[in-house]
């Protein structure tokens, strides 16, 4: 995943909505979010490269999404595809802090990233950068390439407008928050983040769609739950002209909800 915005507990019916970005090259291999056959509680994209995936949760209500970490003046020397830490989570049944913790200890077998995982009841982020972890207070936060809720102009731009979807009593409207992530502004070049990379291939990275030669953004994705722990998951894949190449919608209740 390339953004993530989190609405965690900012709306009176549902405690989390999550609209995110996966941006990668186009010929990596990966299948379109579905339950998985070897693990049927699990709802996720994966990468058919490595295993892991970029966003996903299962029946009992975790929920995992990864970013990269974007650091031109430092390259990685990781071996484990990032991905494995969001599915090892949601098959996993240690508690978020143990996981995190444990992830801590592992980060030098991973280039950067920033996670996000927990359910609708408590939400935690962890930044390899920083090598610590910290749970989130209600709130709406963005996470891309750098630190955590770093105001990027993808990142301002898409809370805003979510923001303006919860003022309009659309914090739901799947379709206006799959929107929301088609946005193509490329912001003034004052704007944009120094991650240590050329100016250039900066301003190609800066919109929340992106769209390359070969790289771009892929999938598109929303997840909402309600205060009764019905999750409503749209996914939206795309092909390398960012044309629309499957749409799908999954519903289900957590088990155990009201």
């Amino acid at each position: 995943m390339c953004l993530i915005i989190a609405g965690y507990k900012i709306h009176p019916d549902y405690p989390l909505i999550l609209a995110a970005n996966r941006d990668e090259v186009y010929q990596r291999p990966s299948q379109a979010a579905r339950f998985w056959p070897d693990s049927p509680s699990l709802l996720a994209g994966r990468d058919i490269e490595h295993g892991g995936t970029w966003l996903g949760l299962n029946k009992s209500g975790r929920l995992a999404a990864i970013t990269n970490y974007r650091d031109g003046r430092n390259k990685g020397s990781g071996h484990k595809s990032r991905g494995l830490l969001v599915s090892s989570y949601l098959l996993e049944q240690s508690a978020a802090p143990e996981f995190l913790q444990q992830c801590i200890s592992d980060i030098a077998d991973y280039d950067g990233f920033n996670l996000l995982l927990g359910d609708i009841n408590t939400l935690y982020f962890l930044s390899s950068r920083e090598r610590k972890y910290h749970q989130l207070t209600a709130g709406l936060y963005g996470i891309s390439n750098g630190d955590f809720d770093s105001p990027w102009p993808k990142v301002e731009r898409a809370k805003q407008q979510m923001t303006r979807l919860q003022d309009d009593n659309r914090f739901n409207d799947h379709e206006a928050l799959l929107d929301v992530l088609t946005d193509k502004h490329i912001p003034d070049d004052e704007e944009l983040p120094d991650t240590g990379i050329e100016l250039e291939r900066e301003r190609i990275l800066a919109p929340a769609f992106i769209m390359t030669e070969r790289y771009g953004t892929r999938v598109s994705t929303v997840v909402s739950v309600n205060k009764a722990g019905q999750v409503k998951f749209s996914e939206r894949n795309f092909s390398a002209d960012g044309a629309i190449e499957n749409d799908s919608v999954y519903e289900f209740k957590i088990a155990g909800g009201r």
